[in-house]
């Protein structure tokens, strides 16, 4: 069962394997990262641990019993209890709900240990598998337009209170507004550790 755990040092190798793997499947739907990226990706690692050690940013990824990274879950630019949320899933680790259920047990962290109590994201228009996350964890397009890497994207909010677990811990699940208005309990949510 994967387990989502914060960006740590010797993550690295998993890391660099992950973007390696994905990269064309990344490139279909966000900007491609670069040549550049691969090649320093040692001292960038740093970086984002330096980063993370300050507060400012808190990087995850989502992690197989056996080591391999399937997912990135990034907060970023944190400040005054708000922050960025951006994720990305290993190809092999899409249509089983894991983003979602990732995305929703970082909630629970942004509220019990982060202090941060609104989320902001944005995708572009094509990435309809980010889009659809935003949506089934409450996220809400505020109806500002913005440019990602010359894409035309949908910028998204998330307000935090009161975010709940069921079994225990174990599975991550709020709840979220229906068309009506109205909030209804999300299930069906993939465990994770």
């Amino acid at each position: 069962m994967p387990e989502l755990q914060r960006l740590r040092a010797d993550h690295a190798p998993a890391l660099f394997a992950f973007e390696q793997e994905n990269r064309a499947f990344f490139a279909a739907s966000v900007p491609d990262r670069g040549d550049d990226y691969f090649i320093h990706f040692a001292a960038r690692h740093e970086a984002l641990l330096t980063e993370q050690a300050s507060g400012a940013c808190h990087f995850h990824l989502l992690v197989a019993e056996d080591g391999e990274v399937l997912g990135r879950f990034n907060l970023v630019d944190a400040a005054n209890g708000t922050a960025d949320l951006g994720f990305r899933l290993a190809e092999r680790a899409t249509g089983r709900g894991l983003a979602t259920a990732a995305v929703r047990h970082l909630f629970t962290l942004c509220t019990t240990t982060y202090a941060l109590t609104t989320l902001r994201a944005a995708a572009t228009v094509t990435n309809t598998a980010s889009r659809s996350v935003l949506a089934r964890t409450g996220f809400v397009a505020t109806g500002e337009e913005v440019l990602l890497s010359g894409k035309r994207g949908v910028e998204y909010v998330r307000r935090l209170s009161g975010e709940k677990t069921v079994n225990g811990g174990a599975q991550w699940c709020d709840r979220v507004p229906t068309r009506s208005g109205q909030t209804d309990l999300a299930g069906n949510c993939p465990t994770l550790r």
